[in-house]
């Protein structure tokens, strides 16, 4: 079994220093309130309206970054679907081009033509030929075509009216 010599409830003394201890005595600080200033509070009233003008600010400019990128978002989806559509319409223009391809051969049109239409191949007897004379029938005319936005002046205009019911 460990002895154990420590003795409980006891403490060393103190000792004095050997010197003094000399301490400054300082005035007493009164806790009590001293009336603020006036002045002083105007400018506490700036800072916090400086500070609640930036915060607004930036929730303003936070606020228009945002609804930029939905915009952008929206444009961006429609421009997808667009983009879609446009796949779908491509395709089926080459499905009818090809299609127009392939009926336009003269030997479908022929067959169409004889079993749809009902259609046959002209008879040497069903085909008649017509002669036309060589000479001209077609006659100049005889009248005389006046252009009377050309006439230089409103006096002009007039005796050329006169000279044409005297004539």
């Amino acid at each position: 079994m460990a002895y154990n010599r420590y003795q409980y409830e006891t403490s060393p003394r103190k000792l004095k220093p050997e010197y003094e201890n000399i301490q400054k005595r300082y005035p007493k600080k009164s806790t009590a309130r001293k009336p603020e200033k006036k002045a002083k509070t105007k400018p506490n009233k700036l800072n916090r309206a400086k500070v609640i003008l930036y915060v607004a600010i930036g929730f303003v400019t936070l606020f228009v970054i945002s609804y930029r990128y939905a915009i952008l978002d929206k444009t961006y989806s429609n421009l997808k679907d667009l983009e879609e559509d446009l796949g779908v319409i491509k395709k089926e223009t080459a499905q009818l081009e090809a299609n127009i391809e392939s009926s336009l051969n003269l030997t479908t049109i022929k067959e169409e033509a004889e079993n749809k239409l009902g259609m046959k191949k002209m008879n040497p007897e069903q085909i008649v030929y017509v002669t036309l004379p060589k000479t001209d029938y077609v006659e100049a005319s005889s009248e005389e075509i006046k252009d009377e936005t050309k006439s230089p002046n409103w006096i002009m205009s007039i005796i050329d009216k006169i000279i044409d019911t005297l004539m």
